[in-house]
Order: structure tokens, then C-alpha cells, then sequence
């Protein structure tokens, strides 16, 4: 499927990797929008919903407009919604293209195979965990984005960030933008190793964590070595991100949540105890900081540096807000 041929009316996309499910969706949307640009969106959970919503997600339109359906999450329908999502992909309809993700467990697998059975044009979304295969997405992102490296720095830069596949996506491009385009060892180095200890990341742990006088100290080594004042910012809604996926969970193993929440069971861990610091106010508080803190690194701010400070400083009240909800 490429951007200018028409998508195919049922998709299924396999596994819960939430960076390769996103983008497989925008794909099959801008295919959808670049022969019609007025082709709608809809989107559904399938845990919860009614064989009646279902039918009116995909029911033709009155004028029979073109309609992207995304049924996310399919493993967690309902007997009755399974079977109609079955029932209708026996006969879809015109215009409309279906996406339906199943995260690759053995719950509602019939209904995967069903659909693969009656034609789904399959992409694989599933995780990627063995560390050859995330070597090898790193150097596919550099290439992407118009770049060129070599195995040791893409060793490198995998080592030096993590294996978030979003954080590495970022990495990636960024790197390619930074160097123009050529992303060897001492570019990693340069921006990811200049001193181990005050990364983007570095400082977002310690701000999320409540160490604001680290994270500060942190944030001025990291800028005297040449950190990127955007990198830096997405570090930091990074770390506000993955605190408030962990602070609304509902408990459980790392493995058990490595699933539902899009993130890796060591990145779980890692979250837990500065999770429980935070309120949802607090929360709602650093989300629209680092909101903000994104336009102005990107040129709303005069001076970006004092930006990420106030940005860092922020995050510290909002983590404080947790005492007045006691």
C-alpha cells in the first residue's frame, strides 16, 4: 500500500507496539486522503463496545462518503461484538476501509484468524524485543530520514538511549537533523555521551522525581555539552508521559503491564516509585507545561534555555500539588 493507491476495505494490524500501530494508521489514512481528502476518521475501543455501535461506525453514509473504521484492541471484544465484526466483513461496505488491531494474544485469536480468512490485508505491529531487530528499526529510522550510519553507532545510540521504540524513533531523527545527515559514533557521543550523567533523560528522571535542584544542575551540564534544547523537551514529556501512564494503572506485574501500557517492563519499574508522588492534578499541571515547553524550544521562546529551566522548575510545583490532595 502506498500513499496514492486506494487502501484495501479490511486491514489488520498485529501486535500492540502503540509507535507501529500509530503510524500504520496514518499510512492507511493518508492513502484513504490523498484520493479523497474529505474521507472521515472514526475511532473505537473494542472493550466495552455494543454490536449496535459497532454497526454504526460502519454503517455507508448517506451520501456513501469514503470512511476510515480503526477498531482498536479487538482481543479485549466481546463474544457478540466478535461475531459481528465477523458477520460484517463477510459483506463490508462500499467506501468504507476497516482497521481492525489485535495485540497477537491468544484471547479473541478466532476472531483474528477469521479476519485474516476473509482477506485482511495483514502489517505486523507486534513489539520489538530482540536487540538485533531494534538495531536493525534504528538503522531503518536513519534512513527514513534521509540519513546514513554505521553498526557501531547505531549499537551506540540503542545502548545510550534505551529500547523505547518511540525514544529511539526521536533519537534518530534528530540525530539525521542535527548532523546532516551522516550519523556515526562520534555524532552518538557527541550527543548522547558527553557525559553520561546529564542526557535529556537524565534530567527528566530527576525532575519527574522531584530532585529539582539535581535536575537543574543536570539541565545546565547538559546544555554546556551540547544537548539539544529539544531533545531535552522531549525527554521531559517523556518522563511526565510514562509517570502518568504508570500513576493510572491498576497494579500488576511490569510483564503484565508491558502490554497495556505501550512500554517496556523495566521502564514500568523504573516509574513506579516516583509515580506515587503525583496527583492528577499535578499531573494535568506538567502535561501542560511540557505542552508548552514544546512550542517555545521549536522558536516560541526568545531564549529556549531559560524556557527549560522554568519548564524544569514547573514540573517541581506540579509534582508539590499531591500535598493538597491529601
Amino acid at each position: 500500500m502506498t500513499s496514492t493507491s486506494a487502501p484495501p476495505p479490511l486491514i489488520l494490524l498485529r501486535g500492540d507496539e502503540q509507535l507501529l500501530v500509530d503510524r500504520a494508521i496514518s499510512r492507511v489514512l493518508s492513502a484513504a486522503r490523498s484520493l479523497d481528502p474529505e474521507t472521515e476518521r472514526r475511532d473505537a475501543a473494542a472493550a466495552g463496545l455494543t454490536t449496535g455501535e459497532f454497526s454504526d461506525l460502519v454503517a455507508p453514509s448517506l451520501f456513501a462518503e469514503p470512511r476510515v473504521v480503526v477498531l482498536r484492541g479487538v482481543q479485549e471484544a466481546a463474544k457478540e461484538l466478535a461475531a459481528a465484526v465477523l458477520h460484517y466483513v463477510a459483506a463490508p461496505a462500499d467506501g468504507v476501509t476497516l482497521v481492525v488491531q489485535h495485540s497477537g494474544a491468544a484471547r479473541n485469536k478466532p476472531l483474528a484468524d477469521g479476519l485474516v480468512k476473509a482477506g485482511a490485508a495483514t502489517i505486523p505491529c507486534a513489539a520489538i524485543t530482540r536487540p538485533a531487530e531494534r538495531i536493525e528499526f534504528v538503522r531503518g529510522e536513519i534512513r527514513a530520514a534521509g540519513g546514513t550510519t554505521t553498526p557501531v553507532a547505531v549499537a551506540t545510540l540503542v545502548d545510550a538511549v534505551g529500547t523505547d521504540l518511540a525514544e529511539l524513533a526521536s533519537a534518530a531523527g534528530q540525530l539525521v537533523a542535527d548532523t546532516g545527515g551522516m550519523v556515526d559514533e562520534a555524532a552518538v557521543h557527541r550527543y548522547y555521551r558527553g557525559r553520561a550523567d546529564v542526557s535529556g533523560f537524565a534530567v527528566a528522571d530527576l525532575a519527574v522525581a522531584g530532585n529539582i535542584g539535581g535536575a537543574l544542575e543536570a539541565l545546565r551540564w547538559a546544555l554546556i555539552v551540547g544537548e539539544p534544547a529539544v531533545r531535552i523537551a522531549d525527554a521531559l514529556a517523556g518522563g511526565v508521559r510514562t509517570i502518568a501512564k504508570v500513576a493510572g494503572s491498576l497494579g500488576g506485574s511490569s510483564q503484565q503491564l508491558a502490554a497495556q501500557l505501550g512500554m517496556p517492563p523495566w521502564k514500568i519499574d523504573k516509574a513506579r516509585g516516583p509515580a506515587k508522588a503525583w496527583s492528577a492534578a499535578g499531573l494535568a499541571m506538567a502535561m501542560g507545561t511540557v505542552a508548552r515547553l514544546n512550542g517555545e524550544v521549536k522558536g516560541g521562546a526568545a531564549d529556549a534555555e531559560y524556557a527549560l529551566e522554568r519548564a524544569v522548575l514547573d514540573i517541581g510545583r506540579a509534582r508539590r500539588l499531591q500535598r493538597a490532595d491529601r
